[in-house]
């Protein structure tokens, strides 16, 4: 499938004076607020970037995927093989901005190695899927990030430890889509210095 800060909250704890049911309410919010804090700081170990498809085509041997080149401002453009075939047409996938999480093993896919994932969002019924599409004017190669300081990510997990540690696994529940189709981790937008990352249309979506 198409296939990258951390936030410190807490409360203060309440005195005698409050009741106790609210008491227990709010160390409630405050466990669940620190549970998001850890899942953000590991899902700023995955490392996402501003991809562009500067060539596609059909797998030779699987009707269901496409063998993407894409530009993520490296010396050589990535393979990337994704199942979307189905979802997205050759002519909306050509030039197209991508998000892609660059930190993936490569893997060998019906015989092409894949060295990378393209981001996208799915419906609960996954028969429409759309890819995650950073903001035009974002830059090759450039980190996506998230939270107030989404320029400023930690260094990203290497491969092997993205793997062994089953980090993606982890994470990627915590990552949606908003009412205005913006993709969200633990309720904080995907940006880029250009603007915040999107899909076409759909809203409280799966990210995958």
């Amino acid at each position: 499938m198409a296939t990258r800060q951390a936030v410190s909250l807490g409360f203060r704890a309440a005195s005698l004076r409050v009741p106790r049911r609210i008491s227990r309410i709010r160390c409630t919010s405050s466990a669940s607020m620190h549970v998001s804090s850890e899942m953000a700081q590991k899902a700023a170990l995955v490392d996402f970037r501003v991809g562009r498809i500067t060539h596609i085509e059909k797998h030779p041997d699987a009707d269901t995927l496409y063998v993407e080149q894409v530009d993520v401002g490296e010396e050589e453009p990535r393979t990337i093989v994704s199942g979307l075939v189905k979802f997205v047409s050759e002519e909306e996938m050509l030039g197209s901005l991508v998000v892609v999480m660059a930190n993936l093993k490569p893997r060998n896919m019906r015989g092409i190695k894949s060295a990378g994932m393209l981001l996208c969002a799915s419906n609960e019924a996954h028969d429409v899927v759309e890819p995650l599409r950073p903001a035009e004017g974002s830059v090759l190669g450039e980190r996506i990030g998230f939270g107030e300081d989404f320029g400023e990510m930690p260094e990203p997990a290497t491969p092997n430890q993205l793997q062994k540690k089953k980090i993606w696994e982890e994470v990627q529940p915590s990552f949606t889509t908003t009412e205005e189709c913006q993709a969200t981790c633990c309720e904080m937008v995907l940006q880029t210095a250009a603007g915040p990352v999107t899909c076409k249309s759909l809203v409280k979506a799966n990210v995958s």
